[in-house]
C-alpha cells in the first residue's frame, strides 16, 4: 500500500512494495510488470514518480526492460560470499541447489610462461587444462578452466572433474588446501563465453581469477582458475571490517 502521508518518499515506498511482491513470489521471475500509466493511475501519481522506481530496480538487478514489450521480474542472481574458499558445488548445495559439471574440455598440455610462473614450475612442464561449465540446477552459471601441475596432482581421468575438484584434492590426494588470490572484473563476454552460457553479444560477465595455495611449509600452487561468470545470474558479496 502506498501512504501519502509517510515521510519516505513515494517512490521508495513503490519500490519496496514491488520488493516485497517478488519475495513473496507474488511476482514471479519473467513476469511482465503493470506498465508505468497503471501504477500512476492506480495510486494517482505521476509517471516519473513511477519511473523513478522501476528505474531504481532495474539498476538493482531486480527488474529489467525489453523495449517494446514492457519491464519483466528478473531472475534472482546467486550470492556467493567472499570471506571463505569453497568450492562452486559447496556453494550450491549450501543454497540447495543442485551443482552438476557439463565437461567440455580435458587434455595434458606444456605449461606456456604465464602459466609457469603463477604455478611456480617450469616452462614445458606438463599441466592440466579442464574446461567445463558450472551448472546450477540444470541452468549454465560459469565457464570455468582450471590449469593444475601433473607433478603435483598424479594421474588424472576425466571422471575426477564431474564433481567437485576440492573435494577429490582433499579426499583422494589427501592434501590440504590453504588459501587463494582472486581477482575479480568485469568484462565483455567472448564468443565462446557467449555460445556455453547462453548469452547474446554485449553482455557482460564476471571474469575471476584465482590462484589456490595447499597448506604446506612453501604455501605451493595447486591450480590457476579462470572463470566467467553471467552476470545476471551471479553476483558476489564481501563483509568489510573498519
Amino acid at each position: 500500500m502506498i501512504d501519502k502521508n509517510s515521510p519516505l518518499p513515494i517512490y521508495y515506498q513503490i519500490e519496496e512494495e514491488i520488493k516485497r511482491l517478488i519475495n513473496t513470489k507474488q511476482l514471479t521471475p519473467g513476469e511482465l510488470l503493470p506498465s508505468e500509466r497503471e501504477y500512476a493511475e492506480k495510486y494517482n501519481i505521476s509517471r516519473m514518480t513511477v519511473r523513478q522506481a522501476i528505474n531504481n530496480l532495474a539498476a538493482e538487478g531486480l527488474l529489467y526492460r525489453l523495449k517494446g514489450k514492457g519491464t519483466f521480474v528478473a531472475e534472482k542472481k546467486f550470492e556467493q560470499n567472499l570471506q571463505g574458499l569453497t568450492s562452486f558445488s559447496e556453494d550450491m548445495r549450501a543454497r540447495g541447489l543442485t551443482p552438476a559439471n557439463q565437461l567440455i574440455g580435458f587434455q595434458l598440455i606444456k605449461a606456456d610462461e604465464k602459466i609457469a610462473n603463477l604455478l611456480y614450475i617450469n616452462m614445458d612442464d606438463l599441466v592440466y587444462e579442464i574446461k567445463r561449465i558450472r551448472l546450477a540446477n540444470n541452468t549454465p552459471i560459469a565457464l570455468e578452466t582450471i590449469y593444475t601441475p601433473q607433478k603435483l596432482v598424479g594421474k588424472l581421468q576425466e571422471k575426477d572433474f564431474t564433481s567437485s575438484f576440492y573435494q577429490f584434492i582433499e579426499e583422494k590426494l589427501r592434501l590440504t588446501i590453504g588459501h587463494s588470490d582472486q581477482i575479480i572484473e568485469s568484462v565483455i563476454a567472448n564468443d565462446v563465453e557467449i555460445e556455453y552460457l547462453h548469452m547474446k553479444q554485449g553482455d557482460p560477465i564476471l571474469l575471476m581469477q584465482r590462484i589456490t595455495y595447499l597448506n604446506d611449509d612453501n604455501e605451493t600452487p595447486l591450480e590457476y582458475v579462470k572463470s566467467a561468470y553471467r552476470a545476471d545470474k551471479y553476483k558476489f558479496k564481501l563483509q568489510m571490517k573498519r
